[in-house]
């Protein structure tokens, strides 16, 4: 008993120590830059939307396709007549009337044209009506396009349709994975300059409580203490705005994530590997092929419409031939009915003469394919420019960093030895103010000119596809 009351005691502790485990993988997200690219292509609210648009033209297409397959239909109509009209039908054997010597189911009349007598029959019986007061028609339809060249046309549109949809959603995505590794950076940069200035912090704590009890020894002036307060102020507001700017880069990553707001994230890469790797890929020229931009292949897309709507224009001079069977049936059969029962047909419409109408729209769609030709070509030109200088952005940036880099070390060296002769006595509390405001411009100018570089790498990523 005891055995098993430890054995399900000890099921239980395993069971809530990984539900607590999957809990904590659930609520966080340790994400590279390329695992969170990933994430966000799965997550992200703008690139489900795309795919949704994708769906939506592949429908398109097949609407585009079923106009051209057999179409049936059926209809009922239903119609009641007042006063439907009668056919009387005279007897043979006419009995006259003994008074008038008119026959019987006769009445004379005078024409007042002639002055002659005539005579009408009218049925005794209110003779037979041709058509029943109340009648429901059932038509069945059975139709079919055989051929036009509009439609054969407008079917290559809706598949290069779909295909240019199929390409925004690319876009969408190479458009997101930028977004997301400029936030990635954002809020590395920020986490990495929180650390350097925490750590500052924590040195000039230290030293402040030095200076103050080496002041109330009398080893020291009070404004030498009142000075390191000050450098302790401004580093403390320095810490508090920037991890405010990182809560707000860390609240943009999650939303291009498509990650809930709630959820811890811990980025994975580091400054230094992702600049080494940049620097490994594009300090050398790269080959740029621009028929592989998905700008360029958009653009593309856009002239291959042009050109079917400018042939599907074309196409209007072409006849629409389609057939067609009908059958109708009738819930209640008159006397007398010529309508027949079933009917096949076939339909011509041949466009003759429209007044010129027909060949302006040609000539405009004639000149809106010239227009996508000529944007094509811009197209292609600018994006060769835009490579260039982007190419050249990063190589600036590159320059940059390490002169920045180089200036951050150095007057970090000359701010540590200047804490140490201020230790010491050998230096004043305004060197030391001066050396450290130093330090802190050039650590500032350090971190900027990383993001810039990395931003400039996401640019020459976006441009070169390398997603």
């Amino acid at each position: 008993m005891n055995l098993l009351r430890t054995s399900i005691t000890s099921l239980a502790l395993m069971a809530i120590a990984f539900t607590g485990f999957s809990q904590e993988r659930k609520d966080t997200l340790k994400l590279s830059v390329a695992e969170a690219q990933k994430f966000a292509l799965e997550n992200n609210r703008a690139i489900k939307s795309s795919k949704i648009d994708i769906e939506i033209a592949k429908k398109k297409v097949w609407e585009t396709v079923a106009i051209g397959l057999p179409q049936f239909a059926a209809t009922a109509d239903y119609q009641h007549i007042f006063k439907p009209s009668v056919l009387n039908f005279p007897t043979t054997g006419f009995t006259q009337d003994p008074l008038t010597g008119v026959p019987i189911g006769f009445t004379q009349f005078k024409d007042p044209a002639t002055s002659l007598n005539k005579y009408i029959y009218e049925d005794p019986r209110g003779g037979s009506p041709l058509s029943p007061k109340d009648q429901t028609t059932f038509n069945f339809t059975l139709s079919q396009l055989v051929f036009s060249g509009e439609y054969l046309v407008g079917l290559q549109a809706s598949k290069v349709y779909k295909e240019l949809s199929e390409r925004l959603y690319i876009k969408s995505e190479i458009s997101t994975k930028e977004s997301v590794s400029t936030s990635y950076y954002l809020v590395l940069v920020a986490e990495e300059n929180l650390t350097i200035l925490k750590e500052s912090l924590t040195a000039t704590d230290q030293l402040f409580n030095e200076m103050t009890k080496m002041n109330e020894q009398g080893l020291n002036e009070e404004t030498d203490v009142d000075q390191i307060r000050i450098n302790k102020s401004n580093l403390q507001i320095l810490i508090t705005s920037l991890e405010g700017q990182k809560k707000v880069a860390s609240m943009l990553l999650k939303l291009q994530l498509g990650a809930d707001f709630s959820q811890t994230l811990i980025l994975t890469d580091s400054l230094a590997g992702i600049v080494n790797q940049g620097n490994l890929q594009y300090m050398a020229n790269s080959v740029y092929d621009v028929e592989k931009n998905i700008d360029y292949e958009l653009i593309k897309t856009q002239e291959s419409l042009m050109a079917l709507s400018f042939k599907r224009e074309k196409s209007k001079f072409m006849p629409t031939v389609s057939a067609f069977y009908r059958h109708q049936e009738l819930a209640k059969e008159p006397i007398l009915n010529f309508q027949p029962k079933d009917i096949v047909g076939v339909s011509v419409n041949l466009p003759i003469f429209t007044s010129g109408q027909r060949i302006s729209k040609v000539g405009q769609a004639r000149l809106d394919l010239e227009k996508a030709t000529l944007t094509k070509i811009n197209v292609g030109q600018s994006l060769v420019m835009e490579f260039e200088k982007t190419q050249n952005d990063y190589q600036t940036a590159f320059s940059n960093f390490s002169s920045n880099k180089e200036s951050m070390e150095l007057s970090k060296k000359i701010y540590t030895k200047t804490v140490i002769k201020f230790r010491n006595g050998m230096a004043s509390s305004i060197e030391l103010t001066q050396n450290q405001n130093q330090f802190l411009t050039s650590e500032s100018n350090y971190y900027n000119s990383v993001l810039n570089l990395l931003n400039a790498k996401a640019k020459l990523d976006k441009i070169l596809s390398k997603y």
